[in-house]
C-alpha cells in the first residue's frame, strides 16, 4: 500500500513537492484554497513527469494517487508525512500548524519557509518536536537539495525518520546544525541578491549581462564543486592555505556593498522589471521552466557519469530503486525472468521509438543479471575472470515507446567447458519487443585466453 503525502499549498514549491513524491510513488493529497491550484498543479506535474525520468537509470515506480481536499483536515488525516508550503507570514503558518496538529499530531511536519527558524515554527504548537525546516530549491522535482533544520525541541529520531523519507524520493538532507535566519543557502543567495541590486541600480551592468556572469563562468564551477572546493583548486598545488594567503586581504577592500542595501523604491524595481522582461519576456513561464529542466537534466546527468555531487545522489537513488529479481526456481525449465525495464526519455528516437542502441542496453543489463546470478558479477571480475561476449545475432520484433516497462530473460540453449549460448527476450507484458542470441567465452583477463570457470558455474548452467 502506497504511503501517503499531505502537501498544503499548492503554489510553485507545494506543485514541486507534489510531483516529487507523486512520482515516487507515494499517495498525495494536497490542500489550498485556491480555485486555480489544480490547473497550476497539473502543469508542474506535466513539466516534472517529462523531466524526473530523464535522469533515472532505473524503472520509475508507478505514480501514486493525486487527490484534492476539501478541507486542511481531510487533506492531513493518514498521512505519513507533511509539507506546509504556505506564504511566508509566520501568523499563518502558525495557524496552519494548529489545524494540521489536531487532526494529525504526531506526523511528521516540514515546513519550506526559506527564512524562518524551527523555533518560531513551533511556537505555542501541541507538538513542536515533529515540526521541523525542510527548505527545498525550485524545481523541486529535479534539485535534490532540502536543508533540514531541527531545534532543541525536535526528537533527533523523527528527524532522521524524515531525513530517511527525503532520501527515499531521492532528495539530498542537509542537515543544518544550528538554526539561523534564512538557514544557510539563502543568506548566501542573499548576499549575491544585494550586490546585484547595487549594479542594476548604478548602472554598472543588466539584469542579462549578470545572469551571463554566472551562467558563462563561476556558475559552472558552483554547480559541481560549490565555493571552497572551487577555491582550493584555484590555489594550485598549494591548495586551500596558498588561496586564503592571496585573496584574504581582498576582504578588506571596498570592492562589494554586501551591508548596504539599497533603497527599494518604485524606480529601482520598475527598472529591473524592465529589463527582466526584454531579457526574457519572450518567453512564458512554464517555456522558462521546461528550457530550464532540460539544461538541469543535462548538467545533472554529466555529473551522474562522473559520480559527482548532486550526480552521486542520483546513483545512489537508482540504487535503492533497483528492481531485483526473484531467485528463479532452480529446477524450472522456463526461461529466468532477471531484469526489470522502463523505457525512459534518453532511450528514445525522433520517431519516439526505444533507439536501436537500448535494445542491446537491455540485453546487456539482462546478461549482466545472469551472471551475476551464477555467481559471476563484478566480485567475480575482481579476481581476474570474466564472461565476454564473442557473438551477438539481435531480431527486432516490436516496438518500445517511452515509459514501457519491459522485462529480460534467459534461457540457457548450451554450456561446454569455457562457452556459454544464450537466448535472451526483452518482453512488454507478453509482447516480444526481441530476442537476442548471444555466445559468451569464459575468459582469463590476465593472460588474455579462454579459461574454463569454476565447477560452481556448471551446476546453474549446464542444461
Amino acid at each position: 500500500m502506497a504511503r501517503k503525502a499531505a502537501i498544503i499549498g499548492g503554489g510553485v514549491i507545494g506543485g514541486g513537492w507534489a510531483a516529487r513524491f507523486l512520482l515516487s510513488g507515494w499517495d498525495v493529497a494536497v490542500f489550498d484554497p485556491d480555485p486555480e491550484a489544480p490547473r497550476k498543479i497539473g502543469e508542474v506535474l506535466a513539466n516534472a513527469r517529462a523531466a524526473l525520468p530523464a535522469l533515472a537509470d532505473v524503472p520509475m515506480p508507478a505514480e501514486g494517487h493525486l487527490t484534492f481536499a476539501e478541507t486542511l483536515t481531510d487533506a492531513v488525516q493518514g498521512a505519513d508525512y507533511i509539507q506546509e508550503s504556505v506564504s511566508e507570514r509566520l501568523d499563518l503558518k502558525h495557524r496552519v500548524f494548529a489545524q494540521i496538529q489536531q487532526a494529525a499530531p504526531d506526523a511528521l511536519l516540514g515546513s519550506s519557509t526559506s527564512g524562518f527558524k524551527p523555533s518560531e515554527l513551533q511556537e505555542n504548537s501541541a507538538n513542536p518536536a515533529v515540526i521541523f525546516v525542510a527548505h527545498p530549491f525550485n524545481p523541486v522535482y529535479l534539485l535534490p537539495l532540502a536543508e533540514i533544520v531541527p531545534s532543541p525541541k525536535n526528537d533527533p529520531q523523527r528527524i532522521e525518520e524524515a531525513k530517511e523519507i527525503l532520501r527515499e524520493i531521492g532528495m539530498f538532507p542537509l542537515h543544518i546544525r544550528k538554526e539561523i535566519d534564512a538557514h544557510i543557502a539563502d543568506r548566501f543567495l542573499e548576499a549575491v541578491w544585494r550586490e546585484a541590486l547595487w549594479l542594476v541600480k548604478d548602472g554598472v551592468a543588466t539584469t542579462e549581462e549578470i545572469d551571463e556572469a554566472i551562467r558563462m563562468g563561476f556558475g559552472l564551477r558552483w554547480g559541481q564543486m560549490g565555493l571552497f572546493e572551487t577555491y582550493r583548486v584555484a590555489g594550485g598545488e598549494a591548495g586551500m592555505k596558498h588561496f586564503m594567503a592571496q585573496f584574504g586581504p581582498c576582504l578588506s577592500w571596498p570592492w562589494t556593498k554586501l551591508m548596504d542595501v539599497p533603497e527599494f523604491t518604485d524606480e529601482l524595481v520598475d527598472l529591473i522589471a524592465g529589463q527582466s522582461d526584454a531579457q526574457s519576456g519572450h518567453h512564458t513561464i512554464r517555456e522558462l521552466e521546461r528550457i530550464r529542466d532540460r539544461n538541469l537534466i543535462g548538467f545533472l546527468r554529466v555529473l551522474k557519469d562522473s559520480n559527482w555531487g548532486a550526480g552521486k545522489v542520483l546513483l545512489e537513488h537508482d540504487a535503492r530503486r533497483r528492481v531485483t529479481a526473484p531467485d528463479p526456481t532452480p529446477d524450472s525449465a522456463a526461461p529466468l525472468v532477471l531484469a526489470h525495464m522502463q523505457v525512459l526519455p534518453g532511450w528514445i528516437d525522433y520517431n519516439g521509438h526505444m533507439t536501436e542502441s537500448r535494445y542491446l542496453f537491455a540485453s546487456s543489463e539482462t546478461c549482466d543479471a545472469f551472471l551475476r546470478h551464477i555467481g559471476a558479477g563484478m566480485d567475480y571480475v575482481a579476481g581476474g575472470f570474466s564472461y565476454y561476449t564473442a557473438e551477438s545475432h539481435i531480431m527486432h520484433a516490436g516496438e518500445a515507446k517511452l515509459g514501457d516497462r519491459l522485462t529480460g530473460s534467459v534461457q540457457v540453449l548450451a554450456a561446454d567447458d569455457k562457452r556459454l549460448h544464450l537466448f535472451i527476450r526483452i518482453e512488454r507484458g507478453e509482447t516480444l519487443v526481441a530476442s537476442i542470441e548471444q555466445m559468451l567465452l569464459h575468459v582469463d583477463m590476465a593472460a588474455g585466453n579462454p579459461a574454463r570457470p569454476g565447477p560452481r558455474f556448471w551446476r546453474v548452467c549446464v542444461p
